[in-house]
């Protein structure tokens, strides 16, 4: 008799029989990379499934899982969904005043986390959180400096299993499950700033996966590098519960410090990043290739301008022909070779997404003979909507719609989605799920884009001001500009930072502020233009964006600014009406500025 799959706990246990002896996660421990089997695994996920019942945890029950990546954390996540449970993401940069908003908002009985930085950030906040009843860590509990009656360790979570539990009650409640069930809450900014847990339910998610399956050669041989957060939805479907469906393993990076060195080490065959990882790739290629010496760039050079005229050919659908094949044989042997040692002889393909990615890169990486296939989505989506693929691949687009994924642009340009893989909602704003679906179920992306005649989709604007790094980071301007605004100092501000690396802004200052300022400082400014250009002012503007950026977590610090000596306003087309600001005209009339706070 086949077991069920209906849910992701079915499949994982399916998957841990099935590849019983097959390394299922590997992880650096003391400076050694070791691995659990799948056998290993399921064993672990059932202790702490039967924990987290005997604690009390009822179907439907949310848990917060706050931990950077490593074993405990998959561990963590495939337990609550065995038990029944629904799996609150928190990312382990958040902050304490955003950890507590995230267990309050879903109303989490249970706390995961990783170790002791965590777990301070949720006692910090503790006396906020009504629902909470339980605090589990993953590290010892001997290593822990302040203790705490809710905390225990996440060996005693087992033993409390083990003693308390029952394994027929766990095989009921995961053959209770059922694919419309929510499985897991992934808090998103929305244009409004305030977070909102997008419920993903386990037919979302495995719908997704299994489009994947259709278009992306991944099989129980591969090994994945996991190097993005596992609370970011992309990495979570396509590092975790696809290459946990294939019976693949994944890796852990002992951080993005690390990344290089653990990618030799490992030696995967695939791996998903968003852009600015592969543009820091890129730069490192490059900085060696110079570091070299004259003669070698001139090699390097030569060899990519084959390795491009190669690239465009097979891309197109051309023939290679045979001189130009037996020059890319040299320029491989004498060139790309050395590059791909670096990243693993076996890696067969990076896949980028969270963020647009830069064409000049993708053609870089296939010049080099490195396969980067680019895709798009959005945690509503679970996430994946559309990608390049073996088999339709189309550089300067994200591909096109997965199997059984609707994609439509409307009248306005913005496109919209529809599919099995498509949300159920947000999480207690149900008045928010009505706004973004239409009475067909189409949801509106926010995204404004095209399909050309191939089917491929192409995004070329986003209709919200939700700001995405080239780290994939999700930012909503507004949070941080209206906390700008409280400092007494600066009158405006926009922020800039989409597909770039860090954030920088573009400050009005409150020259009424500042001319009293100036009195008490014994200055005097003859001009706005000398005012915003003086070394004292700018120190104060600093010290204001500083205090601002002391309750941002990192990703959304302002690391640059520029000062304008004149106000956005409607007479230059940087207000609206309505007094907001026309982000658009603001980043053109300053975009000389704006460069180069971006220049290296």
């Amino acid at each position: 008799m086949v077991a069920r799959e209906d849910n992701l706990a079915q499949i994982f246990m399916a998957r841990a029989k099935r590849h019983a002896r097959k390394p299922c996660l590997r992880f650096k421990e003391d400076g050694l990379w070791s691995h659990s089997t799948y056998a290993d695994v399921g064993e672990q996920v059932q202790r702490v499934a039967l924990g987290l019942i005997a604690l009390g945890l009822e179907r439907g029950d949310r848990v917060a899982l706050l931990s950077e990546n490593r074993p405990e954390w998959a561990i963590s996540d495939l337990a609550v969904l065995s038990a029944g449970g629904v799996q609150a993401c928190i990312y382990s940069t958040n902050t304490p005043e955003q950890v507590g908003y995230i267990i309050r908002d879903c109303g989490a009985r249970i706390c995961l986390v990783s170790n002791n930085n965590q777990l301070q950030k949720v006692l910090r906040v503790k006396n906020t959180l009504p629902s909470l009843e339980q605090i589990v860590i993953f590290d010892p509990i001997q290593d822990i400096t302040d203790r705490d009656p809710l905390v225990i360790s996440m060996a005693q979570l087992c033993d409390i299993g083990r003693d308390k539990g029952d394994p027929a009650q766990l095989k009921h409640r995961i053959d209770s499950i059922t694919p419309d069930d929510t499985a897991t809450l992934i808090y998103t900014s929305g244009t409004t700033g305030m977070p909102k847990g997008v419920m993903l339910s386990h037919y979302n998610i495995i719908s997704n996966v299994e489009a994947v399956m259709k278009v992306m050669d991944i099989g129980s041989s591969d090994v994945a590098l996991s190097c993005l957060p596992l609370s970011h939805s992309f990495e979570r479907t396509a590092s975790h519960f696809s290459v946990l469906y294939a019976g693949a393993s994944v890796a852990y990076i002992e951080g993005l410090d690390a990344l290089a060195a653990n990618m030799e080490e490992i030696n995967p065959t695939v791996m998903v990043a968003v852009p600015r990882i592969f543009e820091k790739m890129h730069a490192r290629i490059l900085d060696d290739v110079h570091g070299l010496g004259r003669t070698a760039a001139s090699l390097f050079v030569w060899a990519l301008g084959i390795g491009r005229e190669k690239a465009e050919r097979e891309l197109a659908g051309m023939r290679v022909p045979a001189v130009l094949r037996a020059k890319h044989e040299l320029a491989r042997r004498l060139v790309f070779s050395r590059i791909a040692e670096r990243y693993g002889n076996r890696l067969r393909y990076f896949v980028s997404g969270g963020a647009p990615l830069a064409p000049e890169i993708a053609e870089f990486f296939w010049a080099i003979g490195i396969k980067l296939y680019e895709g798009y989505g959005l945690t509503e989506t679970s996430p994946i909507v559309s990608a390049n693929c073996p088999d339709a691949i189309k550089l300067g687009t994200v591909g096109r719609p997965l199997p059984g994924v609707e994609v439509r642009i409307a009248d306005d340009g913005e496109i919209q989605v529809r599919g099995p893989n498509v949300m159920l909602g947000y999480f207690g704003h149900p008045q928010c799920s009505t706004e973004i679906f239409d009475p067909a179920g189409w949801l509106a992306t926010g995204d404004i884009g095209l399909l050309d005649d191939d089917g491929f989709l192409r995004i070329t604007d986003r209709k919200k001001d939700i700001i995405i790094t080239a780290s994939g980071k999700n930012i909503a301007p507004q949070n941080i500009e209206n906390l700008l605004l409280m400092e007494k100092s600066i009158e405006q501000v926009n922020i800039v930072g989409d597909a770039r690396k860090y954030l920088t802004a573009v400050i009005v200052p409150d020259f009424t502020e500042i001319d009293r300022w100036s009195k008490e400082q014994h200055l005097r400014f003859t001009s706005r233009e000398e005012t915003v250009k003086h070394p004292a002012v700018i120190s104060l503007i600093a010290e204001a964006v500083d205090r601002v950026n002391g309750n941002l977590v990192k990703f959304e610090t302002i690391k640059k600014f520029v000062l304008s000596s004149s106000e956005f306003s409607q007479e230059n087309n940087m207000l609206t009406p309505t007094q907001k600001v026309r982000r658009k005209e603001v980043n053109q009339h300053f975009r000389d500025e704006i460069e180069q706070m971006y220049a290296e």
